[in-house]
């Protein structure tokens, strides 16, 4: 049965999944009235002084949605559509991940409407300070832990993670990931949700017997996920025909010069510019390949252009790409497709590694991060499919009850349902 839900916004869908996920595992509706919003959401106002002297108001929220199982974990992104509903799904969906990877964490998440692609250096140090200052109270190493997300990145973290040492009087590295290594920050941070990506790759060629070497792959999005996914497909022998930005798509049936697409892309992941032969989002979307990796926006795969998707296999590496029609279609039709929360774990997997060695004051080697990454992000994998395939239903909704039967459980024990 296919659900019309494509009107629906993304907490809504989310919200939908998340109580059919309870009901099929047997929880009752106070289980499904605590789990599908999140126990508290601030929203506060940041006044800053402009590089011109003139002050403006910046909004932020912070979601923290189930602390039953440990503290909150989440990313902070600056981006000019950052809403309330988009941070509540969000910190949603970072509970599920933490529940697939069995991490000691409830989902949480931030984000400021700004762009930062209009604000000087200072001018975002100033705002990255204020944000943390608005927050203070809510967040800690032992309450909720920040990350970077869209439009962030490690110098972001660097001075948040200093404000927060300023108002607390004590160095806190264990109060924000996605840090520089040099203030306490993980070895393969920067790299982790494309390793998560190409791990849930590798899994899902097995399970449809492709071999690895010489699968094509064709990439939507090439910003940090989707750049680092292009590198390591290409080094493992498999064949990128297809990448996008925002502007438009490359593609070549016999391969892309992945690096040197790599030396020309932009900070904001832009190189198609530079190409006069270009298709268009919508086309690569719908090329012949093996393996389909959305790493751009949500709502890519639609009821519209289901049908006509040609790929064996879609690994979600961005939020919410592929719509539930479309992912009921595409399961019928036989596609594997590997959903957002459990594809892109390998984030806040590395961000907890993070944590841990910041607790411990002991620090580990890129190759132990790798293992440890592998094992666990393969560990998900196998607990989703198997739910997959001995319920008989998507591999979406077999994430989701795998994901939220943790923090269920927790909820449970603790006495609150």
């Amino acid at each position: 049965m296919v659900l019309m839900t494509e009107n629906l916004n993304v907490l809504q869908a989310t919200q939908l999944i998340i109580e059919e996920a309870l009901t099929k595992l047997g929880y009752s509706s106070a289980m499904v009235e605590l789990l599908k919003e999140p126990m508290r959401i601030m929203t506060v106002r940041i006044p800053i002084r402009m590089d011109d002297d003139s002050i403006q108001i910046f909004t932020g929220y912070r979601a923290q949605h189930n602390d039953a199982v440990g503290p909150t974990k989440g990313g902070v992104r600056f981006h000019p559509e950052v809403t309330e509903d988009e941070v509540k799904a969000l910190s949603i969906w970072m509970s599920l991940k933490c529940g697939i990877v069995d991490l000691p964490y409830g989902g949480g998440k931030g984000g400021i409407i700004c762009d930062p692609r209009k604000m000087s250096f200072r001018e975002l140090e100033r705002l990255s300070r204020g944000y943390v200052r608005a927050i203070s109270q809510i967040v800690g190493p032992t309450k909720d832990i920040p990350a970077p997300d869209v439009m962030t990145n490690s110098q972001i973290m660097a001075w948040m993670m200093d404000e927060y040492s300023r108002i607390r009087e004590f160095d806190a590295p264990n109060f924000i990931t996605g840090k520089p290594l040099v203030l306490g920050g993980s070895h393969g941070r920067e790299t982790a949700t494309a390793k998560g990506v190409t791990i849930m790759i590798d899994q899902a060629l097995k399970k449809k017997g492709i071999p690895l070497h010489n699968a094509r792959v064709v990439i939507q999005g090439f910003g940090n996920a989707g750049s680092y996914l292009a590198k390591f497909m290409h080094e493992m022998g498999a064949k990128v025909i297809g990448i996008s930005d925002a502007y438009g798509a490359l593609y070549n049936k016999d391969g892309l010069d992945i690096e040197y697409l790599l030396d020309r892309r932009d900070s904001f992941g832009t190189v198609t510019k530079l190409f006069k032969d270009t298709i268009t989002n919508k086309e690569l979307l719908e090329l012949e390949c093996d393996i389909l990796v959305p790493a751009a926006i949500e709502n890519q795969i639609t009821l519209e252009n289901a049908e006509r998707i040609q790929a064996s296999i879609i690994v979600e590496a961005a939020n919410g790409p592929t719509t539930l029609e479309a992912t009921e279609i595409l399961t019928d039709r036989g596609i594997l497709i590997v959903p957002d929360v459990l594809a892109s774990a390998g984030g806040v997997v590395v961000s907890y590694f993070e944590w841990v060695q910041n607790n411990q004051g002991y620090y580990w080697t890129e190759a132990e991060v790798h293992a440890r990454l592998q094992e666990m992000m393969e560990k998900g994998f196998e607990n989703v499919y198997n739910v997959h395939i001995t319920r008989k239903i998507n591999m979406r909704l077999a994430a989701y009850m795998v994901g939220v039967r943790k923090m269920a459980e927790a909820s449970r024990y603790r006495g609150w349902v």
